[in-house]
This record gives structure tokens, sequence and C-alpha cells, in this order.
């Protein structure tokens, strides 16, 4: 009997390690082949499409970039109106392009059309009239690094955003970061390469880990746009401050050495900086990157499927997907890990807010010193104070995850320019009082998006109507170019001979 039961235990085992073998076997298989090529991709094919025949895993994961559902305490992929929600924005811009319109970025998948849509590049009626310079396509798409390729870098940069929007259509995707032949991470914008070379170093000698964060510090970085490099003069050069350091104060001092400014405030008359979203930046200042964690080991974190493990392309924030990015290395509950986060960030916001205040009456006041006659050299300071205080809170502000990525940078950087801002304040009083005007100045009512963008003379009734004359009249007129244009380029199928 003994025996009988030793047998069919054995059987048992014998069926199951089996199986188990089998399973094995065929995961093995299917990792195997899972990547057999089928097309051969052309060196400058900018069509995810193409890519994801060949790497359909991580292709259909990036097609969930889609997804705009999410939101998170300061961030997500929801299409948030970020004017209306914060109207000192309107204010603080005036003058500026982003006081028309600024909305929390969606998924990657929308880069292009986000940029359409906005307000920002205005309503061309023909090639060659929108408002701001091709220049501004750089990070939107892989047909960026196709242009460069075909017609130079320069060139590329030249002109206004009207002039190429036929010729970029497909959003940021597979050619953005990786080499088509052996689909290594790879720099494609040529901005990092010579920030890198300003700085005495040779972004060739980057680790794999280092890429994993240096191909989103193509674009999630600060920039702006020199009209001056020597041999490109006039043409609007995308260039990174990052010469004298990446800190908030080391960018100042480069771009007041330059005397260098992004626009003329519409109230204050300050001339000002704008920063874009210096993402990489602040993360370098924080603890993750000193501990050797990548942007794509939170944002992109590894997956399994089908017994292949591989990056997830569905680029998104961690707060999303905590399982995966947060919990492979903090073993709190994903509840916990949440409001970790978010607390950090409420308690930014609330000095950040402060800050806000502090910079519109700063504004509204300077204009009151020069509608009571003010002169410039009275001026000079006070503007001084105003151009290094909101750098400062844009710096901040601007790098969205900076709050979590460094909180203690970002307090520190926000302290800083309330300092600046008090300093300004009180070297208006004095002025006012010298100008006779020894009561406080009224503040305008900027309680909705639409009376701050009034108050700052805006007429967002004729932009609307411009940019819908657009989208009906031009847009299609580039999907039509573009879509002929495919047929002159792209892959080739594999031959399976």
């Amino acid at each position: 009997m003994k025996n009988k039961v030793l047998f069919i235990v054995t059987v048992v085992v014998v069926f199951l390690l089996g199986l188990l073998a089998s399973s094995i076997v065929n995961r093995k298989n299917e990792a195997k082949y899972k990547y057999v090529p089928q097309v051969e991709i052309s060196e400058n094919e900018p069509r995810n499409e193409e890519w994801g025949k060949n790497f359909p895993a991580e292709y259909q994961s990036f097609l969930q970039t889609e997804n705009s559902d999410f939101e998170s305490f300061q961030g997500g992929s929801k299409m948030r109106d970020m004017l209306e929600e914060d109207t000192r924005l309107v204010v603080l811009w005036a003058g500026y392009g982003f006081a028309k319109d600024y909305n929390q970025g969606r998924g990657h998948q929308y880069a292009v059309t986000d940029l359409q849509n906005s307000l920002r590049t205005g309503g061309p009626k023909g090639k060659g009239d929108g408002p701001m310079p091709a220049t501004c396509w750089t990070c939107k798409s892989p047909d960026v690094p196709r242009m460069m390729n075909e017609v130079g870098i320069a060139e590329f940069y030249k002109g206004k955003w009207a002039d190429k929007g036929h010729e970029v259509v497909n959003p940021i995707g597979c050619a953005d970061c990786h080499d088509s032949k052996t689909m290594k991470l790879t720099i494609t914008r040529p901005a990092l390469v010579e920030a890198f070379e300003a700085m005495g170093k040779d972004i060739n000698k980057a680790t794999h880990q280092e890429m994993r964060s240096l191909v989103c510090a193509q674009c999630h970085v600060e920039y702006y746009f020199d009209k001056k490099k020597a041999g490109n003069e006039g043409v609007p050069y995308l260039t990174f401050p990052w010469k004298n350091g990446m800190s908030v104060e080391a960018m100042e001092k480069y771009y007041d050495d330059i005397n260098f400014k992004d626009w003329t405030h519409k109230l204050s008359r300050a001339p000002m900086l704008k920063a874009q979203h210096p993402g990489y930046e602040t993360y370098l200042t924080g603890v993750h990157a000193d501990r050797g964690v990548s942007c794509a080991d939170c944002h992109m974190p590894y997956k399994s499927e089908g017994g292949q493990k591989f990056t997830d392309h569905h680029i998104q924030s961690p707060m999303n997907n905590v399982a995966n990015s947060c919990q492979v290395c903090h073993r709190e509950d994903a509840d916990k890990l949440k409001a970790n986060v978010y607390e950090r960030q409420q308690k930014s916001t609330e000095a950040r807010l402060r800050l806000e205040d502090a910079l519109v009456r700063m504004h509204v006041e300077a204009k009151k010193c020069w509608d009571l006659g003010a002169t410039e050299e009275q001026m000079k300071d006070i503007l001084l104070d105003i151009r290094h205080a909101q750098w400062r809170w844009d710096y901040a502000a601007a790098a969205h995850g900076a709050s979590f990525h460094s909180p203690v940078e970002t307090g520190r950087v926000i302290a800083s320019a309330l300092d600046k801002a008090t300093e300004g304040r009180v070297k208006i009083a004095r002025l006012l009082a010298e100008l006779g005007h020894n009561k406080p100045v009224e503040m305008p009512d900027i309680s909705t998006k639409e009376k701050a963008q009034e108050y700052i003379g805006l007429d967002i009734e004729k932009l609307e109507k411009e940019k819908e004359e657009f989208k009906q009249n031009l847009l299609p007129k580039w999907m039509e170019e573009a879509k002929q244009r495919e047929a002159t380029y792209g892959s080739k199928k594999v031959s399976m001979k």
C-alpha cells in the first residue's frame, strides 16, 4: 500500500515538474522569438507605429500615454487650466504668451496636438505667420531629429512656428530616444550635447543608467533661444544656460552676464526671465538622484509580459503606478506613500502661493511708480529684484515635480525668492513715498482668469477666433501634406529568406 501511494505521489510530482519545465521552455521561446524584426527601421523614421512592428510590447504601453484621466495633487495627465486654477499667473506673465493659455501637460501622445491647440501659437493664416519661432517644435516630435538631419540644425531653428507645422506631425516617441539600428538610448537633440561641451564634459561617457535620465533631459530642462550665437546670429538657437552650473543662482548669473531677457513685463517693465521646465536640474539636487535612481526607474518602471521583461513606455506619474515604481524600493503601503508625496507638495505650494502674492503686488506697485513719473534710474534696482525674485519662483514652479524630487532645494529657492521680493517691496514703498504716494496701492480684481486677462489687456475672444480659423483652414492642409510626404520615406519589410 505504501509503495502504491509513493508511486502515485512520484507520478504527480514528475507530472508537475514536467508542466513547470514545459512552461519555462515555452516562456523562453516566447522571449526568444518575441522581437523577430518585422521591418527594417530607417535611420530617420519618425512614425512610432513603424517601430511598434518590431517592439509591440513597448509600443502598446506607449499608446497608453493617450490616457488623460489621472489627476494628482500637482500634476497627472488630466487637462487642467492652470490660469483658471491660479489667476495670479496671468499677472505674473503679463506681456508673455503664457498669460494667454497655460494648461497642465498631458501624455506624450498629445505633444503635437496640444501645441497646435494652444493660444500661445496663435492662429496663422499662412505659413510663416505664427508668433512663435520654429525652435518651439524642438521637443515635440521625432520629426525634429529627422528634419535636423535633412536640413541642418540651425536651418531647423530658423523661421516661425508655422513654417514647419506641416513637417512636425508625429508625437514624441521612439526615434527621440533610441538608435534605429542598435536600439540603444541616444541623444537626438544637439542642445544637450552642446550644454555638456560648455561645461567641459563629454556626454558620450555617460553610463546606461545615466542615459535613462539624460534622454529625458533633452527636453525637461531650462533653456533659452540664443540669437547671438556665433555663426548663427539672428537664429533663435536652442541653448541650455549651464556654463556656470545648473543651480538657480548659476543660471541667473549666466543670464545677467549676457544681458538676456525673455520679455519685458507689461506692467512693471521689468526685464523678465521665463523658466521653462528645469526638471532635470532640480532632480539632480534630490535624494533619488543621489542614490542613483534614474527618471525611467520611476516614470517608466520595468514590467513583465509573456516571460519578457521590458521597460513600460506608459510614461506617467509614479502616483498612478505606485506598485511598480515606489514600492520596488519603499515597502510602505501605497496610500501612505502617496500621502507622503502630497504632504510635501502641499507645504511647498503654501510657500509658493505666498510668494506669488508678493510678486503680483510688486508688478502692480511698480506700475504705480511708473504712472507717478518714476525714472529709469529710480526703478533700476527694483526691476532687478522683480526679475530675480520671479525667476526663482518660476524655477521652483515650472519644474512641476520639484517639490517631490527635491523638496529641500525647492524650499531654499522659494525662501530666497521671498527675500528678494521683500527687499524689492521695501524699495518700492520708499520710492512711492518719494513720489508723494503714502497709502497702499490698490490691487486689481483678478479673482477669475477672465478678469485677470482683461486687466492686463488681453483680447481672448479675438485670440480664440484666430485659433479656430487656424484649425479649420491651415491645420487640415498640414495634415494632408504630411500624409503625402510619408510615402517618400519609411521602413522596409525584413526579408525572411
